[in-house]
């Protein structure tokens, strides 16, 4: 889980961080995808917050304070740490939520967010969350069936479900191969908006034919 985490976070930085700043809105998110770049998560999530304060219609900032505590909480053990960091991102990708609906970006923060809980106590938090996130997964697929992360994401949820009680992936195995597909053509809507998971998806791949 650890690999997958610092390979999404990779993947993140790579989409964004080339950004042509103009404005003090992209200014600011250059720099928090600067210092991300430079491994400073955390940092950067404190700037996406100060430009969230500011940019209140704008839902990005919200989406990456999220992503960084969600992605940054997986291995954590201390309870009291784990929690402050999924509280925020819960806190934050709700109110991105309320700016951008039904944006199935966002709902696969919310998933990522519930993942984190499971991973860390599953007898706890399994059943719930799981059931939960099916839910979270088959509302972003209905509404948008041909975006890469969409089908990546779903994809990947499944397979963990299917090896969880021992049955073949090999039925979602197809669902990857359709997200590179679609990350080929995929274009984000601007330098700024996600991009990341294609590499991802190759990796995941290699599982189907390992």
């Amino acid at each position: 889980m650890i690999r997958i985490v610092i390979l999404l976070v990779t993947l993140v930085i790579g989409s964004v961080a080339n950004i042509n700043a103009q404005s003090k809105y992209e200014q600011g998110m250059g720099k928090a995808f600067a210092l991300w770049t430079e491994n400073k998560p955390f940092e950067a999530s404190n700037v996406f917050e100060r430009i969230a304060e500011v940019e209140s219609e704008e839902w990005l900032p919200h989406y990456y304070i999220a992503m960084i505590n969600a992605l940054n909480s997986f291995g954590v053990t201390d309870k009291e740490k784990l929690t402050l960091q999924l509280e925020k991102a819960k806190k934050h990708i709700e109110e991105a939520e309320l700016i951008s609906p039904n944006n199935p970006e966002i709902i696969i923060i919310k998933a990522t967010i519930n993942t984190a809980w499971i991973a860390y106590d599953g007898a706890t938090y399994g059943m719930t969350l799981s059931m939960k996130n099916a839910e979270l997964y088959k509302k972003a697929f209905e509404l948008a069936p041909d975006n890469p992360r969409v089908v990546l994401s779903k994809a990947e949820w499944d397979m963990g479900s299917a090896r969880y009680f021992g049955q073949s992936i090999e039925p979602y195995c197809k669902d990857i191969e359709r997200s590179l597909e679609l990350f080929a053509t995929f274009k984000a809507e601007s330098t700024m908006h996600p991009s990341w998971g294609k590499d991802r998806a190759k990796e995941v791949l290699k599982q189907c034919k390992g």
